[in-house]
């Protein structure tokens, strides 16, 4: 179903309209999003302003990424640029003046690395005053930090997250131009596993994405190199409910970047999975995933057709809602079921065989429910917040096999489902973000796509937001 509001916004005489009427409606920003297979250099003709505290520890890496991604580097005129002008000299990188007002560039990268007290968070005070209003629509915004559990003393762990509180505000205040922002944590010693993530984070790709905070790590032991164009090529991949909506989004996202995707859903599904995996060229496994046996069948399949699989997508879901009062026993087996159970069952089966090859990529589907709650969705709150402490947990027992364990958590994506939400429910659920919009189905296939490539090996055991900044469980 369409969104009336984001439809009127793309117009600037309904936009001067609501405006001058002054009426209670948030106009939403349009989102610039992909288009196509990821390009080699996504910003070709793009400007990104560097900046950072005293002695930074990432920025040299950054810029190397950065200049990859065919961008133009610069400093805002007004700041003391001394520390990044040092580190672009040693990364042998020329960077341009930035003082025109006028001027607007894609985005912002700023090193916080070096900031080891309260006085040294200034730093972000005085690069954000002078920057960012330089950003143009649905430009982007990333801030590098050290993770808060890897500092020694209380004080650096307080600085360090208190990066995340100021990045969350700067989410909130550039949300109306479709500008996102986002912290990555970047474990010492994981440097080398930065460009993936923060690639990611500066491409239309991540238009949904923002205010939230990523890990890099060392956790996963990988020597794969990573790949920018066609990065899922020769890898098999399996999306379960992937018949309709996100599934089939997710499906064929990864077709596009060069996997081959067996779709999976239930036999119910059958002519819809077909249509699906046709049109990407892939293969069908009809199956209902609480069938006790549906992990073998899977397991089977994908050794004898493949001799194994490098990307599982576990997307297959089910809402039963209800208060907990008035919740039968059977809404509650059957979700927790299907949502987690099911999930663990395969998942193990496909480890303990081999299945799941050296590298693999493991990505589960949560929900903003799972980190919030919701009124009337126990049990489908409950199985999603499993699913957060269970790839938390089974990234670690992986980790030496290279394989990463991630789950998405959506907030509110258009689909069949959210249609058939009543009208006024509908319309707070799309503003109460501070993208004021809802979601699509490609949005959440492309945090799982990248998730899936070679670049993010250094991205397990997290659990993404994809929900526009959602207010919910903000």
């Amino acid at each position: 179903m369409a969104d009336l509001i984001l439809e009127m916004s793309k117009s600037s005489v309904t936009r001067k309209i609501i405006s001058t009427l002054r009426l209670p409606i948030p106009m939403p920003p349009r989102l610039e999003r992909a288009d196509g297979a990821w390009p080699h250099q996504p910003l070709t003709g793009r400007t990104v302003i560097v900046g950072a505290a005293d002695k930074p520890a990432i920025i040299e890496s950054a810029m190397q990424t950065l200049l990859g991604m065919g961008a133009e580097l610069a400093v805002a005129a007004n700041l003391d640029s001394a520390t990044v002008q040092s580190a672009a000299s040693t990364a042998n990188v020329t960077l341009q003046s930035h003082g025109d007002e006028a001027t607007k560039v894609h985005g912002l990268v700023f090193d916080a690395t070096g900031i080891q007290d309260v006085e040294g968070l200034r730093a972000l005070y005085d690069f954000f005053h002078a920057c960012v209003g330089k950003i143009a629509n649905s430009g982007r915004s990333v801030i590098l930090a050290r993770p808060p559990e890897t500092a020694s003393h209380p004080t650096q762990v307080a600085v360090n997250r208190s990066i995340e509180g100021f990045n969350r505000s700067l989410a909130k205040e550039v949300g109306r131009k479709g500008i996102t922002a986002q912290v990555l944590y970047v474990e010492p010693g994981a440097e080398a596993r930065l460009a993936g993530p923060l690639r990611f984070f500066l491409s239309p790709n991540s238009a949904y994405v923002t205010g939230q905070a990523l890990r890099v790590t060392q956790l996963a032991k990988s020597q794969v190199q990573s790949k920018w164009t066609a990065p899922l090529e020769g890898k098999v991949a399996v999306v379960t409910g992937a018949a309709r909506g996100i599934g089939a989004s997710i499906a064929e996202t990864l077709a596009r970047e060069g996997a081959k995707v067996v779709c999976l859903d239930r036999p119910a599904e059958e002519e819809h999975l077909k249509q699906v995996a046709d049109k990407i060229g892939g293969t069908t496994i009809s199956v209902d995933i609480t069938d006790p046996e549906a992990a073998r069948k899977i397991a089977d399949t994908c050794k004898n057709e493949f001799g194994g699989i490098d990307i599982i997508i576990h997307n297959a879901g089910v809402t039963r809602d209800k208060t907990i009062a008035r919740m039968s026993p059977e809404w509650w087996d059957m979700t927790l079921n299907i949502n987690l159970a099911a999930i663990i069952r395969v998942n193990e089966l496909l480890l303990k065989e081999g299945v799941i090859r050296q590298d693999g990529r493991i990505v589960c589907l949560s929900s903003i429910s799972g980190i919030a709650g919701n009124a009337g969705q126990s049990n489908y709150s409950t199985s999603k917040a499993g699913l957060i402490g269970y790839v938390s947990a089974l990234s670690k027992d992986v980790a030496s096999q290279g394989i990463t364990v991630n789950a998405v958590a959506p907030g509110f994506i258009e689909t069949q489902m959210t249609a058939a939400i009543p009208f006024a429910v509908r319309e707070v659920g799309r503003r109460l973000s501070s993208l004021s919009q809802g979601g699509l189905p490609q949005d959440v296939a492309e945090v799982i796509n990248f998730m899936s490539t070679p670049g993010a090996v250094g991205v397990t055991g997290n659990t993404l937001r994809v929900c526009g900044q959602s207010l919910i469980g903000a």
